[in-house]
């Protein structure tokens, strides 16, 4: 009844967006208040991730059955969103009243009409996506587009692949059949102490980054051990740092966590705490040069706070996880080149065979041309010599094989505050949002 009761209500008060070029100099700013539900927010912020937009600063509150979240947001080139199509995109994608189609606990093959997807977890190991590359060449399948993670010891994966001959989906239940069988043999190696997982999935729609985010996460990479655990030490200045504790008197639990800047980090944090059923009630996020800030008062979906130390432990655990996954680390490697079958076989086996381990990486195909990135170290997990890198290049190519240079700025100043909020401060204190200079008042 109370669902029903939800769905009206939201029937009868569309979601309201309002884009606005003109009340901050170096941002756009984007309004939008809608009725209440459990994952709102990340559909709020996943629209904004989709279009690659950078979110600068934002504010969270929801009261009751309506939320109003405002963001300021820029492009990838530090500047204002002047794109019609991209702010079309946004107001129509905002104003539906669509949402995430719930995703399947499984990970597998799962057959679609354009494509194949084939989701895959397991340890990580030098050569893993190269093996699971050349397994899938052999059995004539095409590589379209992938993305692939590693953390902790662990490696997840989501493919799209098609036939070799006619470009379509896979459908025959004997091949697909084969290509589970082989691809689990890959994943499961040696002396494999976590089980590889490749099941069949029913079909769904889950965006591809949410989906990595959840496999990892049932796959426990959260959890510390061995060589992790000595890394964890040693690079514990660059790690992000992630706390929670009790708010009593507005009976909530106050997620704070200081982290590197980088695209996807609002939502990488979203996704989570919506994942595990966790409501954010009020939010703040503010980013200097190099780092951002971000503080959450959320509550479990059943109404109450964090109540338990090992609760609170695994939250922080899970947190700094996500921030990880798609940190990027290693050298980054963009690839353009003619696509062909067989092409991503052969490239990652180059890797290999020059010990390259693959830390991260995105493939994508568009017109023809295989776009891909790849987030590479040497077998330790330590900087690839400059000698190894010329010597690929000569051997791939040096105008298909470029290396990326990122410049880093200088470090920023933290936001100074209590314990109780460096970023919110008077939160509760606040009637509007004009309080917060974000925005103008709409009124």
């Amino acid at each position: 009844m109370d669902d029903e009761y939800t769905k009206f209500v939201r029937r009868m008060n569309p979601p309201r967006v309002v884009i606005d070029n003109d009340s901050c100099e170096d941002a756009t700013i984007i309004q939008v208040d809608s009725v209440n539900k459990h994952g709102s927010l990340l559909d709020v912020v996943q629209v904004l991730a989709d279009v690659n937009l950078v979110i600068t600063k934002a504010y969270i509150s929801s009261d009751g059955v309506w939320f109003m979240d405002v963001f300021n947001v820029i492009d990838r080139d530090g500047k204002k969103i002047r794109d019609k199509d991209i702010i079309n995109y946004i107001q129509i994608r905002l104003e539906s009243n669509a949402s995430f189609v719930p995703s399947t606990d499984s990970v597998g093959v799962t057959p679609s009409e354009e494509h194949t997807l084939i989701e895959l977890s397991g340890t990580d190991r030098t050569g893993l996506f190269s093996e699971v590359c050349a397994v899938l060449a052999d059995l004539h399948c095409n590589v379209v587009n992938a993305e692939i993670w590693t953390h902790n010891a662990r490696a997840a994966a989501v493919v799209h692949v098609t036939d070799e001959t006619t470009g379509c989906a896979i459908k025959d239940p004997n091949r697909l059949a084969s290509i589970k069988e082989l691809l689990c043999n890959v994943l499961q190696g040696n002396n494999e102490s976590k089980a590889a997982k490749m099941t069949l999935a029913t079909s769904g729609v889950t965006n591809r980054d949410r989906r990595l985010h959840q496999i990892m996460f049932a796959d426990r990479d959260y959890e510390r051990v061995g060589r992790a655990e000595l890394r964890r030490v040693e690079d514990k200045g660059s790690r992000p740092q992630v706390t929670a504790f009790d708010c009593s008197q507005k009976y909530y639990t106050v997620i704070t966590m200081k982290a590197k800047d980088r695209p996807k980090l609002l939502f990488d944090i979203i996704c989570t705490l919506t994942d595990m059923q966790y409501v954010v009630f009020h939010g703040m996020v503010n980013t200097g040069m190099t780092e951002a800030y971000q503080e959450f008062y959320i509550r479990h979906v059943d109404g109450v706070p964090i109540s338990s130390e090992a609760e609170r432990e695994r939250v922080v655990q899970c947190l700094e996880a996500a921030i990880e996954r798609r940190a990027s680390e290693g050298l980054e490697l963009q690839l353009c080149t003619d696509d062909r079958v067989g092409l991503l076989s052969d490239i990652t086996r180059i890797f290999r065979e020059n010990s390259l381990s693959i830390k991260r990486a995105e493939i994508s195909t568009k017109g023809g041309k295989a776009l891909d990135t790849f987030y590479v170290t040497d077998v330790t997990g330590n900087p690839v010599d400059p000698k190894m890198i010329d010597s690929i290049r000569r051997e791939i190519g040096q105008t298909i094989l470029q290396v990326k240079c990122n410049s880093t700025p200088p470090p920023s100043k933290s936001p100074e505050g209590t314990k109780m909020g460096y970023l919110f401060g008077n939160l509760f204190k606040a009637r509007n949002f004009q309080n917060l200079k974000l925005i103008r008042s709409y009124s």
